[in-house]
């Protein structure tokens, strides 16, 4: 089994080094997997580095600090993968996750069925169909 579902690509994420003075960079989301993210950069950081996480999509707006793991050259970027220093920012992230793609199923109708459904149907709908296969966290406490 998986132990995380891939993200749709047009989730957006802000960060910003806390070694660098180049202000926030807003990127794309890739994946939350156990421990923390990894997410689409234009610009290479260094394993190590301490960052600030922002995902401003979803209300509130998820915020957290991370450590860069690794960084990967894809194309003409990066893509980089940090873990969260908090233990809780992990619980939070997953609930954003699941926001976004509750999100995502609700444009899906929209545009495959023609039915408009509010947050709370898309939610019920959503979890009906596919939270039996979304990875929880009591799955990543037994690695």
């Amino acid at each position: 089994m998986r132990s995380y579902i891939r993200h749709p690509s047009d989730i957006p994420i802000e960060y910003q080094a806390d070694e660098q003075n180049t202000g926030t960079s807003q990127d794309q989301l890739h994946d939350i997997s156990p421990g923390g993210l990894s997410f689409s950069s234009a610009r290479a950081l260094d394993p190590g580095t301490l960052i600030s996480i922002r995902i401003s999509c979803v209300q509130p707006g998820f915020e957290a600090r991370a450590q860069v793991v690794w960084c990967r050259r894809d194309g003409d970027g990066f893509v980089i993968g940090v873990a969260f220093i908090e233990r809780g920012d992990l619980f939070r992230a997953r609930m954003v996750e699941q926001i976004c793609h509750i999100e995502h199923y609700r444009a899906e109708v929209l545009a495959s069925e023609g039915r408009r459904l509010d947050g709370e149907q898309a939610a019920r709908e959503w979890i009906q169909k596919f939270a039996v296969d979304f990875p929880g966290l009591e799955d990543e406490d037994e690695r």
